[in-house]
């Protein structure tokens, strides 16, 4: 795929589609998100769709019209099943001809007005939808590249930063069957905690719940095993981002740790928004990135003239939260935290680069967690753990309540958009979930 700039970036371009032209919309021309879908309460097969201000184009029902054209017509055929994988795997090319298909006809004053009416005929509004995780996930790898988030977390216990995470873009491989999408319920998990040094541990439901504000990288096109992909080239392996809520129990996290890692703590649930957003949409939002000259540079395999230029993206990111007594009432969720992407201390580009040099092999459908994500004041948090410092300083959530961590009916929802003049505002809708009692207690 050209990495350039082209017309599907062209912020005067409109829609026929009035909601589209709204200028709070998330998917407005310039975004078209990908989505599997169906329509709610039905026993419709699920099938992939692309968002248009608020409704879906049906991709199956666009097909059956048959005014897709050669590549954009393959690649709507691939997307029309119950998950996008089969699109994945056709590669950066076809996913370009079918955006730029469905861009053209979307387009106010298109003159293809029958297949315009197709399109008109085969979208759905997105608020009669349910959806799936939009890809059969096979490996999830979750980061740990926030320089901010780790200083803060570190600090807390008393400990530097480890000597690696200037080093390389530290990971752990996490599960994929309790991976779920937007809406996702979220029971406290059992496990084992230890109050104190030297006393015995307990089993018992999470006291200390947490969530972690992260972005979800969706691998297109894979490698083969043994051939690691250049940092040069990783971005171009890349389908597209969502929101990710990696779910973390703080206290069963601290004891079972040490040496091998994060289990029980971080496996019991990970939620998703039902929408990927392109990488084609986000070029205009790529951003330079640099390290300060006086951390440790990127070894040679983690360093490029591209990954300098517009490795990073600016992406803005919120964090807001509803309690159950606010929901009864009809409150909004509260806002809690808002950042960017472009102060990760590592790219996505060197995060596939480190994860594919030692012959791993990544395919079609594989997420990507970019890692808690934080900037570096304090209202940029991207966890309750560090915002509250490990809960001993409450924060407010609005209507007198406060929180530490989370408690049983808390609703916690993620939000991202990207902004830059002379470009559409574009966004990934929202990603929440809803913390409920462990199922055992």
């Amino acid at each position: 795929m050209n990495m350039e700039l082209n017309h599907t970036h062209d912020a005067s371009r409109r829609s026929w589609l009035d909601e589209a032209n709204a200028s709070d919309t998330d998917f407005p021309l310039q975004n078209l998100p990908f989505c599997v879908f169906r329509r709610g309460n039905s026993a419709e097969a699920w099938r992939g769709g692309v968002g248009i201000g608020d409704r879906i184009v049906d991709l199956a029902a666009l097909l059956q019209a048959g005014c897709l054209r050669d590549r954009a017509a393959e690649a709507a055929a691939a997307a029309a099943g119950a998950t996008l994988n089969a699109l994945l795997e056709l590669g950066p090319a076809a996913w370009q001809a079918l955006r730029h298909e469905l861009f053209a006809l979307l387009l106010a004053g298109s003159a293809r007005e029958q297949a315009v009416q197709a399109v008109r005929a085969a979208l759905v509004p997105q608020a009669q939808a349910e959806y799936a995780v939009p890809v059969r996930i096979g490996d999830y790898t979750d980061f740990y590249t926030s320089l901010d988030h780790a200083v803060n977390c570190s600090r807390q216990l008393g400990l530097e930063v480890s000597a690696n995470f200037d080093w390389l873009p530290i990971a752990y491989h996490g599960r994929v069957s309790s991976i779920g999408v937007s809406g996702q319920q979220v029971f406290r998990p059992l496990g084992q905690t230890r109050a104190r040094p030297g006393a015995a541990p307990v089993h018992e439901p999470c006291r200390r719940l947490d969530y972690e504000l992260e972005l979800g990288a969706v691998i297109g096109t894979g490698n083969a095993r043994g051939t690691p992909i250049p940092l040069a080239n990783a971005q171009q392996h890349l389908f597209g981002l969502c929101l990710l809520n990696d779910w973390s129990a703080r206290d069963i996290q601290a004891w079972e740790m040490l040496p091998l890692g994060p289990f029980l703590a971080k496996n019991f649930a990970t939620t998703v928004s039902p929408w990927l957003v392109t990488l084609e949409a986000l070029l205009p939002y790529r951003t330079g990135w640099s390290r300060a000259p006086q951390r440790p540079q990127p070894l040679d395999y983690l360093r490029s003239e591209d990954n300098a230029r517009a490795g990073a993206f600016d992406i803005l990111l919120e964090v807001s939260i509803q309690s159950a007594r606010q929901r009864a009432r009809g409150g909004q969720p509260h806002a809690l935290t808002r950042t960017s992407f472009r102060h990760q201390y590592w790219t996505l580009g060197q995060m596939i680069a480190h994860h594919t040099m030692g012959g791993c092999n990544l395919q079609p459908g594989d997420l990507l967690g970019s890692g808690t994500i934080s900037g570096p004041t304090a209202g940029e948090a991207g966890a309750l753990i560090e915002l509250t410092v490990s809960g001993t300083q409450p924060v407010e959530i609005g209507d007198g309540e406060r929180r530490g961590f989370l408690e049983d009916g808390d609703t916690v929802v993620l939000r991202g958009w990207c902004e830059r003049p002379g470009f559409a505002r574009i966004g990934f809708g929202t990603c929440h979930g809803t913390v409920a009692a462990p199922p055992a207690a």
